[in-house]
This record gives C-alpha cells, structure tokens and sequence, in this order.
C-alpha cells in the first residue's frame, strides 16, 4: 500500500512508519521537522492546506499520529494542532480519495478522573476529559469517527495506553531524570493497577489496525499489553532500567491533587499574563490522578477486532529497557 504516517518524528509514529516500509509498503511521513527516517518526507504543518494536499495525494490509507500532547499548553494550540489539524486532514483525505485512516488517539479521552478497572473503550467523551490535551484529543476522534459514519473514509480509532519503549525521551527518560534527583515521590499507596503497552506491541497494533480497517471500522478500541501492575512497580521498574533508585518516598493522592490543582490554576494565570512556559511542571492534576488511580481495560473486542495479540510481555521489555540504557546511559 501507500500509506502516509502523521507525527513520525515521535517514537511510536518512527515505529510505525519504520514497520511499514520494512513490510514493503510505500511510506511517506509528514511532520514539522525531519524524522531521518530515510523515508519519503513532507514537512509542513498539519494545519497547512498545501503540504497536507502533496503528503495524501495517491495515498491509500492514514496514519494519524501527529498531535500536541504535552500535558500543559495553551488551549489555543491543542485546539489548532489537534482539532484542526485532524478537521484539515480528513477534509485532505476526502478530496484526494483516501479510502482509510487510523485515528491514533488516548484512553484519556474517555476518562473523568475515576478508576477504570476492567473498563471498556467508552465513548469519547469532551466535555468530562481532563486537562487541554485529552479534551482535543476526544473532539478530533469525534470528528474521525463521524467522518467514518458520513463519508467513503473508513475510520477505526487506536488508543494506545502508556506507550513506552528504548528511546522513550517523553516518558521513561524524564522518569529516569526525576528519580535520579529525588523529585520521584509515589502518589499514594503505589498499588493501583495501570496497563501499559511496550512500544513494539503498539506498533504491531497499528499495522493491524490498518490492515483491518475495513472490518473494524466505526470503533474505538484501547491497545495495551494487558498485564496490569501496580503503578508503584512499574515506576520502579522504569527509574532502576535508567540507572536511578527506585522511588519509594509516598506522598497522600488528596495532597497531590490539591497541589495539581494548585499548579493549574497558577500555569492558567502565567499564560493569561503572556508567558511562555518552556517546560511541563512536576505535577498537574491530572497526572495526580492518573498516578494515584487504577486504569486498566478489557482487551478482548480489540483483539478480536485487530486479530491482534502482544509479543512482547513487559518483563522482557523491562529486560530491552535494561540492556538499552546500559548501552545509551543518560547524563
């Protein structure tokens, strides 16, 4: 096939449009800055009318991964990048013709704060998600999901839970950074389940989602290994791979999401007075809440919806991480 892959400058978006060209697909990437991925590139904005027309034209299907996921930000900028920008893409793909997308989007579009335990998909839902990127990242599947219902565009949405993997700067290196300084307490007991998804298992259910496209269309489907463990062992299993202690000093989940809530209200106020804000702070509340809640998800409709099973379980990935860091030390 000729698929173009979104946002493959990321670690899951290189994977999969790595996977792809391996498997003997015709790859084309598009993204801001150059992936190196020895890959046929588009750069330019996924708002720009012009570079989204070249990057689809001939194209059979989508991948959508391109997106702003920081966890604070202007909602000006999540809404332009990941509400727009999905808005513009499928408007591309319907006049060049494309006959599929994979929709890459979030647990956290479907989630109000509370523990999932055992949970299904759910529907996307804006209004209750929590935090600027999990609101626009439930209206652009929206938009996805009900261009699949309205248009020849078949559309099945991927939710990927804690990709992680070697070379993960945005997730186990800051881990890794944090524990190594004492900034990584637990929030509460540590014990809540979480399910997470090593990054070649993720890729793999990409590939599958886009070769089942057709069959699975219309759906929303979570991606997990589905080995849950308690968020305090797999904190520590990341924080040890990087070379760092594990953490084991706990502060009470009212306390950090008292302080989280603090910190947005303070983040809101310094971007109201026009600064701009370089980095993610150490606790918002949402992160709060999803290091002291249990979310973990039935995986059985999405493997039977992808035909799709993990290879890899997450004691041999913690193994991969291991021997990564070991040949990759941070500094």
């Amino acid at each position: 096939m000729k698929v173009l892959v979104t946002g493959a400058s990321g670690l899951l978006g290189g994977g999969v449009a790595r996977a792809l060209s391996q498997r003997g697909d015709d790859v084309t990437v598009l993204q801001r800055r150059p992936a190196n991925l020895d890959i046929r590139e588009v750069l330019g904005d996924i708002t720009d009318a012009n570079a989204l027309a070249s990057a689809v034209d001939g194209q059979d299907a989508v991948v959508h991964l391109a997106a702003k996921v920081n966890v604070t930000g202007k909602w000006a900028d999540y809404r332009r990048i990941n509400v727009d920008g999905t808005a513009a893409l499928l408007q591309a793909c319907r006049t060049a013709g494309v006959p599929r997308m994979v929709f890459v989007s979030s647990p956290s579009v479907a989630h109000a704060g509370s523990s999932l335990v055992g949970a299904g998909a759910g529907h996307a839902d804006p209004e209750h998600a929590r935090g600027n990127y999990a609101r626009s990242k439930a209206m652009a599947e929206q938009l996805a999901l009900a261009a699949d219902a309205r248009d020849e565009l078949a559309v099945v949405a991927i939710r990927p839970h804690i990709v992680w993997g070697p070379g993960d700067t945005q997730l186990v290196e800051r881990i890794g950074r944090r524990a190594r300084s004492g900034r990584l307490p637990i929030i509460g007991s540590g014990a809540p389940l979480v399910d997470t998804v090593y990054i070649d298992n993720a890729v793999d259910a990409l590939v599958a989602a886009l070769d089942r496209c057709e069959s699975a269309r219309g759906q929303a489907l979570v991606v997990t290994n589905g080995e849950p463990r308690p968020i305090g062992e797999i904190l520590g299993e990341w924080a040890r791979a990087t070379g760092a202690s594990a953490p084991s000093r706990h502060i009470p989940a009212a306390l950090a999401r008292l302080v989280g809530s603090g910190v947005d209200a303070l983040t809101s106020l310094r971007q109201r007075l026009g600064h701009d804000l370089t980095s993610d702070p150490p606790i918002t509340r949402f992160l709060a809440e999803q290091l002291s809640t249990a979310h973990w998800f039935d995986q059985r409709a999405t493997r039977e919806a992808l035909g799709w099973t993990p290879k890899i379980t997450l004691d041999e990935g913690f193994a991969r991480l291991r021997a990564w860091y070991a040949a990759h030390p941070l500094h």
